[in-house]
């Protein structure tokens, strides 16, 4: 039999593995795009369709429940037809619903299409950052899913852009339409990416995943010196949401179930409303745009730094770091009272935050053995979305009881308080998986 995992980890970084990188962020940057554009998009809308605080939540949030069931059914979908065919249906999904809901001829129809957006959305990230950690060796695991994770930086950034310079003269419908049409194309791009050599091992497609093993060795100029070993005898096994809640991942799902929905409360807690939350300080719609694009340029040091770390100091000391960091500049920028500490502030709280958001992509499939690894992942996204599909609501509600200014400090002592929790569940609670095989953490759990 194969030795599919010792194969892998003697490989360099081969021209197959930048392919599946490569190919694999560009969807996730669109992703990224079409979610960039909603908060540029809720400052909008807001004005133009002469809609109330609570509707402007709902239209944030509707995405996250799309995403929530998205991620949830997507990632048990993986686990039995293949991670490739799940990430290449989920984007087409996503890019036809973004482009249409810039056609949305009212709030009933613009909110449907933004569901089917976050099903898609949902349904591909667990499978994608799956696919990477699953095709790379164990020493760049880590900092290869972060710097797949960066390309939702690019994407933040282009939507930034796009906010600042097309929402204010041609409308938040071309807004829609330049996120959701070239996501179309990236969809057809995609159907070059191969298959997770793991996956079809543990589904029994050795053939398929002896033929990729051997074409990544002859990239990288190097036959394979590995003696055969017999496959996990957990490999053919189907996967069940139950398999979660059994003696040797309980409490690595519970741990990694209060991440995804800490992060994604405090993260969409503060991005889909930054804008908003900026124009009623006094700020102009153009100018909150401006704010929000130079804040998010601090995304990409933040990824790119957590990339070189977690491979050098370790999982769960970049989680608990990046997070704290998190909190602290939650605090600070929810007290910012001039324009260069929201810009300071705020691109401190860009930078710590999608760091942990790389690491947190990174750390997840790491925990769960192939046959339910991609099942693993997607229900802790799709539990995560829980807290960014309530977060939208609960920050206009915290905002309005306190009024303008209070407001605005509790909406962010809120999110500081959320970021401090789960930098103490990862420090207390959390494992270091870093320069293990997939394999072995696997085999140290059982």
């Amino acid at each position: 039999m194969l030795n599919i995992a010792s194969r892998i980890d003697q490989l360099p970084m081969t021209s197959m593995l930048k392919k599946v990188l490569l190919l694999t962020g560009i969807g996730w940057m669109f992703d990224a795009m079409d979610q960039g554009m909603v908060s540029g998009v809720m400052a909008a809308i807001g004005k133009e369709w002469a809609l109330d605080p609570s509707q402007l939540g709902l239209l944030g949030s509707i995405g996250m429940l799309g995403m929530a069931l998205g991620a949830g059914l997507s990632g048990m979908a993986a686990d039995k037809w293949g991670r490739r065919t799940v990430i290449m249906w989920t984007l087409i999904i996503y890019g036809v619903s973004s482009a249409l809901s810039g056609f949305a001829v009212n709030f009933t129809m613009l909110l449907v299409l933004r569901f089917c957006t976050g099903f898609g959305l949902g349904g591909e990230l667990p499978a994608a950052s799956t696919l990477v950690s699953e095709f790379s060796p164990t020493r760049m695991r880590g900092r290869n899913v972060i710097i797949l994770e960066s390309f939702w930086a690019w994407g933040w950034l282009i939507a930034a852009f796009v906010a600042y310079l097309f929402i204010p003269v041609y409308g938040w419908r071309m807004a829609f339409l330049v996120g959701g049409i070239p996501a179309l194309f990236a969809a057809f791009f995609r159907m070059a990416v191969p298959e997770s050599p793991r996956y079809l091992e543990s589904v029994g497609k050795t053939a398929e995943a002896e033929a990729l093993l051997v074409t990544m060795e002859k990239q990288a100029n190097i036959t394979s010196q590995v003696e055969s070993t017999e496959v996990d005898k957990l490999s053919h096994i189907k996967a069940s949401f139950l398999d979660l809640w059994s003696k040797p991942y309980i409490k690595s799902t519970i741990v990694l179930w209060v991440i995804w929905f800490g992060i994604n409360f405090g993260y969409y807690g503060f991005v889909l409303w930054t804008p908003s939350l900026l124009v009623a300080k006094g700020f102009t719609l153009t100018k909150s745009f401006e704010f929000t694009l130079i804040m998010c340029l601090a995304q990409l040091p933040g990824y790119f730094s957590a990339a070189y770390l977690i491979e050098k100091v370790g999982r769960k000391k970049v989680l608990a770091i990046y997070f704290a960091g998190t909190a602290l500049a939650a605090w600070l920028f929810g007290h910012a009272g001039s324009v260069e500490q929201i810009l300071i502030y705020g691109s401190m709280l860009y930078f710590f935050s999608l760091g942990a958001w790389g690491c947190v992509y990174a750390y997840t499939p790491e925990v769960y053995p192939t046959f339910f690894r991609a099942t693993g992942s997607g229900w802790a996204a799709a539990f995560g979305r829980i807290g960014a599909f309530s977060a939208p609501f609960i920050v206009p509600v915290i905002y309005n009881y306190y009024g303008t200014e209070i407001g605005y400090t509790n909406v962010f002592i809120t999110l500081t308080l959320v970021f401090a929790v789960v930098a103490i569940v990862v420090a207390v609670f959390g494992k270091e998986t870093m320069g293990k095989s997939l394999e072995e953490i696997n085999k140290a759990t059982v």
